[in-house]
């Protein structure tokens, strides 16, 4: 059901969260106002005192510092034109044009009761108010408030930074009206594209009351054991589906005394939790906030860097409270090594767990504690296995939650372990396990269910009604219309037919090439109405497989190499020529030939966080697959169609684009560089990427699409090579470019300004792209090219197998 969107939001508190949130709004076309205390003291050099850039000086700051932040805030800095700055005291009338107004202030009891006394004067009627508390209760914060504003108020938890971490929670008090909560989750989930886990009013909510246990009981079991930072960050990696900053580096880009600050206050709150002890925070790392080891903010926490070097603090003086760093050291374990070659996580997860060696003995501790007190947590922080999970995964992106992990590592044989080595497990669990369900999750009837504790029985898993997952249509296999090793043909229903990427990092291959030409030949032959290019990994797609161009290059297989750039470059072509409409969702990284199929196909439905560029120079080559053509007729277009127009300025823009492979960071920058078209759309939450795609390829079809007809241009020809050498030499003299960049510049110039021609005569498409190959094939038997493949195979190893 579709809510009615905030027109205009108030931001109150112009600090770092603050500073996200109003980003945030604005990169979903939000209107903002953002307001601060008026500066307590007129320092040198201010503004005078009585003057607005005074008054708003805190605010109008943390607007200058959400722009200029790194990494970015805003998708573009054009953005920040939506936020406007103001004060308290200035500006709280203005809070009547607002139908939403969040508290980011300080997390101090009496000042937010303070606010929230002034706020309910100004505010109007059917204003919303929210709190970006953390862990401060609902009852305390509204105390003294009316019922009235108690109905409106509830908890909107963001997670910094803002832009990119995927989890809102939502906590209602106890009077808070339904259909607000119904709003907020409406706004959040399809605005703001955020993941929503709904919480209740107790410390710390869902994801850092788990997260902040999980990692100091890491702490406390790598004291006892007398492991290393090293150790715990190997074992609480990518091996375990987290990020390759696991614990302490995780730590120290949050900030120690952030962390500190979360688990003190889950110390100060949680008298009755069964693992109270384990949020007591340990001497030495109190020792090291106060000396200032804050992690990236002071440049030393956990880790620091001195010149190239990263250096670790020494644990086993760390307990002794001496801060002393020594040079990282790499890890080794079998536990570790037996996981190298497994792909499946789950599997991974399982054998980590149930391994012989100190890191596995770690690894099944820490997880299986933290397993049993998300149990524990059922009822008291949230009402669902699904909330538990979604709320430690999207606050802290891991990529399962912790029931999921109990799962992977089998909940009948970790109960039986756990409870021989003393420990117990919520009466619950055993009762699921008792009733015949082995596992919190599985799929029954094509559907996804988990186990509901209060109900004791399995329930399906709720989900948006415009999310949509391969996973999950392809559990009904008459959904498959053809798989393959790289590539798989699905229906999305409707008449949309989809071909799903999955190879070795998404790398564009021939049988990708092939699963598309017959995705669009079943389309064109009347069984499908429109093709989705799509799909459910990490990232859409890194570039083309670079091993394969690498192998024939080295056996001077030139023809077959040929013969394989012209059949991509012609896969390219019908995905813009073909009767039927083309819709790429990318998403991530889209780079090289990823972006190129994106870009060829007719319409982009992207999601906001898709990192997309033509990056081919960075191997000693040029876009391959039609990229220096589609961006360069991106950029002519409406360029006057005659002799005499000047088109040598808009050829540079598209040279200095692909020559320096510049990559957008954001969708709204990739348009800005024209790898998206203005006609391209932009969805913020990713889990409703395939699903918006869907309809967009299904109304191109049901309003009558049309495909464009190839295009022909105006170019200088050679009489332009002049320029585009003065510029690359001029490089080189000063040291920026190499003799073997040079010339690889000068092989796309000579693509982009067509070669033998001039701009009295027009060149075809099909020319261009005959130029583009044989400027490709020459660059691949260039020693240093071949050179440059062979570094980057070897950096990244996954595409080599």
């Amino acid at each position: 059901m579709r809510h009615k969107p905030f027109k205009k939001v108030c931001v109150i508190g112009a600090g770092i969260m603050g500073q996200g949130i109003a980003a945030h709004l604005a990169n979903a076309r939000t209107e903002v106002l953002l307001l601060d205390i008026v500066p307590p003291k007129h320092g040198e050099g201010d503004p005078p005192k009585d003057s607005k850039a005074f008054r708003n000086k805190f605010s109008a700051g943390g607007l200058q510092k959400a722009i200029k932040a790194k990494p970015a805030l805003f998708l573009t800095k054009d953005d920040a034109r939506l936020v406007e700055v103001g004060n308290l005291e200035d500006d709280l009338d203005r809070l009547k044009e607002c139908d939403w107004v969040v508290e980011v202030v300080i997390e101090n009891l009496k000042i937010k009761q303070s606010l929230f006394e002034k706020l309910e004067k100004a505010v109007g009627d059917d204003t919303i108010i929210t709190s970006n508390t953390s862990g401060l209760s609902i009852e305390g914060m509204t105390e003294g408030r009316s019922e009235s504003f108690k109905k409106r108020f509830c908890v909107t938890h963001f997670f910094n930074p803002v832009r990119y971490m995927d989890l809102l929670e939502i906590v209602a008090g106890k009077e808070t009206d339904p259909a607000v909560i119904e709003r907020m989750t409406w706004f959040g989930e399809n605005v703001l594209g955020k993941g929503i886990v709904m919480g209740k009013d107790t410390p710390n909510f869902v994801a850092n009351r788990i997260g902040v246990f999980g990692m100091m009981e890491t702490m406390r079991v790598m004291m006892k054991d007398g492991l290393s930072l090293e150790e715990v960050d190997a074992t609480f990696g990518p091996a375990m589906g987290r990020a390759k900053s696991a614990v302490f580096r995780t730590a120290d880009v949050v900030g120690l005394d952030t962390f500190v600050h979360v688990a003190q206050n889950c110390w100060d709150n949680l008298g009755h939790d069964e693992r109270h002890d384990v949020f007591e925070v340990p001497a030495w790392l109190k020792k090291m906030v106060d000396e200032g080891y804050l992690g990236s903010k002071t440049k030393q926490g956990f880790y620091k860097k001195e010149g190239k070097t990263i250096m670790a603090l020494d644990t086993q003086k760390l307990k002794d409270g001496v801060l002393e760093y020594r040079e990282k050291e790499k890890v080794r374990t079998e536990s570790l090594g037996a996981i190298r070659n497994i792909e499946d996580l789950d599997e991974k997860i399982a054998s980590l767990t149930f391994g012989e060696d100190q890191t596995a003995k770690l690894a099944w501790q820490v997880t299986m504690a933290t397993a049993v007190y998300s149990a524990n947590r059922m009822g008291e922080i949230a009402d669902s296995v699904v909330d538990i999970d979604n709320g430690v995964k999207w606050g802290f992106k891991y990529e399962r939650g912790p029931f999921e992990t109990w799962d992977a590592m089998g909940v009948a044989r970790s109960v039986e372990r756990w409870e021989k080595e003393g420990g117990t497990v919520p009466g619950w669990v055993k009762d699921m396990l008792k009733a015949g369900r082995e596992s919190f999750y599985a799929f029954e009837n094509g559907a996804r269910t988990v186990w509901d504790p209060n109900q004791k029985k399995a329930v399906p898993v709720e989900t948006g009604p415009a999310e949509m997952t391969f996973l999950d249509i392809k559990r009904e296999k008459s959904n498959i219309v053809k798989d393959g090793f790289s590539a798989s043909l699905v229906d999305l229903g409707d008449g949309v037919l989809a071909c799903e990427f999955h190879s070795k990092m998404n790398a564009l291959d021939t049988e990708i090439m092939d699963f598309l030409n017959e995705g669009m030949d079943l389309c064109e032959e009347g069984k499908f109405e429109a093709l989705v290019v799509a799909n459910d990994g990490p990232n859409f797609c890194v570039g083309a497989n670079i091993l394969m161009i690498f192998m024939a290059a080295q056996q001077q297989e030139w023809e077959q190499l040929g013969n394989t750039i012209h059949a991509f470059q012609s896969t390219m072509q019908r995905l813009k020529y073909s009767s039927i409409p083309t819709v790429a969702a990318p998403f991530q990284l889209t780079l090289g030939g990823g972006c190129e199929v994106a870009m060829w196909c007719n319409r982009i439905r992207a999601h906001a966080e898709t990192y997309i560029g033509l990056v081919e120079v960075g191997v000693g080559l040029l876009p391959g697959a039609g990229g220096n053509i589609e961006l360069l007729a991106r950029t002519l277009e409406g360029a006057p169609d005659t002799p005499t127009f000047p088109v040598e300025p808009l050829l540079q823009r598209v040279f200095e684009q692909i020559a320096m492979a510049k990559v957008a960071t954001s969708a709204e920058e990739g348009r800005d560089m024209l790898f998206l078209a203005p006609s391209d759309g932009v969805t913020l939450n990713r889990r409703q990427l395939l699903n918006a795609a869907k309809q967009e390829a299904l109304g191109m079809a049901r309003a009558g699409f049309v495909p464009p007809k190839k295009r022909v241009f105006r170019l200088p020809g050679k009489g332009a090579m002049a320029t585009f050498e003065m510029v690359v030499q001029s490089m080189k003299d000063g040291g920026f470019v190499s003799e073997h960049d040079m010339k690889i510049a000068m092989k796309i110039a000579s693509v982009l300004t067509g070669g033998d021609t001039s701009s009295t005569v027009k060149v075809t498409e099909d020319r261009l792209l005959e130029l583009e190959r044989e400027a490709f094939l020459s660059l691949c038997g260039e020693e240093k090219t071949q050179a440059r493949i062979a570094h980057m195979l070897e950096k990244n190893k996954p595409l080599r197998n």
